[in-house]
């Protein structure tokens, strides 16, 4: 199949990659001529303005943003509409607010294009890894556009499968392969929030655990009491067996390795947005969400009073995304 690809960062680029490796053909396009050229010589086709991309498909097109979340992805959702045709697909896969999704999702069936909100995690591992994706919109342009998500997608690979799954208890044989279509517009990015929200809790809980072993050679405590840790070797045995194993304990492991005191990290954690945006849905409906929000929280206090914790906060999310630090 033949997609544009619209904003080559970190994940757009290595979206079309993997896209490309899969046998599909891609329209690069960045306001950044270098990032088209670096796609170019890969294989793709490609596009120095958005009226440009019209001229490389015969038929409907499909877009795909991977742009910030906000004013960059609502102009450009703009710019796309006024090139758009009936039948046409366009996508934003970055980490849009649900209800901003649900907006645009009408304007673009009062011309017949179908608006699909993809929630993609997976970060700069993607390329290889595989992606795993959450997918809101029509059903029809969701199925239309399977072939290009289950090429993106991880796979099944080697993972156990879980017991009495089964399409006709509802379940979507996609799930295996690492994307589901969630519901209409807006319902993608909805669970990719909240995805996102017990990222920041999960991240939390190794963060202050890990602070509390590092602590325990405190001369503040009686001298009998004191532990000399090692966290490197901890957080590789709990890799192995035990039940608090996860990519994050991984990534926490290989940052301990490299430097068991994280000074490389000023521990300033950011936050994207989605964590917020997760505690204000609990708020509409009511939902206790004691750790998200606290986790939340914990990343603002960062930015004034930092912790060995929240260095290892960092250092997951350069991990996982080559998320940098808040400048000081």
């Amino acid at each position: 199949m033949r997609i544009a690809v619209m904003g080559l960062g970190r994940m757009g680029g290595n979206i079309a990659r993997r896209l490309m490796r899969g046998g599909h053909e891609i329209v690069a396009f960045d306001r950044d001529p270098a990032a088209i050229e670096a796609l170019v010589r890969e294989g793709a086709l490609g596009a120095h303005s958005v009226e440009a991309i019209a001229d490389h498909f015969t038929g409907p097109r499909i877009f795909w943003l991977m742009l910030p979340a906000g004013e960059a992805t609502e102009q450009m959702v703009a710019r796309v509409l006024d090139i758009a045709l009936p039948g046409d697909i366009l996508i934003d896969g970055g980490n849009t607010f649900y209800k901003d999704d649900i907006r645009r999702a009408q304007v673009c069936a009062a011309r017949d294009v179908a608006y699909v909100d993809v929630g993609t995690s997976g970060g700069v591992w993607g390329l290889e890894r595989g992606y795993c994706m959450m997918v809101g919109g029509p059903a029809a342009a969701v199925a239309q556009l399977d072939p290009l998500l289950e090429t993106l997608a991880p796979g099944r690979g080697d993972i156990s499968r879980t017991r009495h799954r089964a399409p006709e208890r509802g379940h979507d044989p996609r799930a295996e392969k690492g994307y589901i279509h969630a519901g209409p517009a807006g319902a993608g990015h909805f669970v990719k929030m909240v995805h996102n929200g017990i990222e920041y809790g999960l991240m939390q809980a190794y963060a202050e655990g890990f602070d509390v072993l590092k602590s325990r050679a405190s001369p503040r405590l009686p001298e009998q009491e004191r532990f000399a840790l090692n966290l490197t070797d901890i957080a590789e045995v709990w890799r192995r067996g035990s039940v608090i194993s996860s990519w994050l304990l991984d990534l926490s492991a290989a940052a301990l390795s490299h430097d068991e005191d994280l000074e490389a990290y000023s521990g300033r954690v950011a936050d994207s947005g989605e964590g917020h945006w997760t505690i204000e849905a609990a708020m509409e409906e009511a939902v206790p969400v004691h750790v998200l929000s606290a986790a939340l929280f914990a990343r603002y206090r960062s930015r004034s009073d930092t912790t060995f914790g929240d260095r290892l906060l960092s250092a997951m999310r350069f991990g996982f995304g080559g998320h940098v630090e808040i400048p000081q």
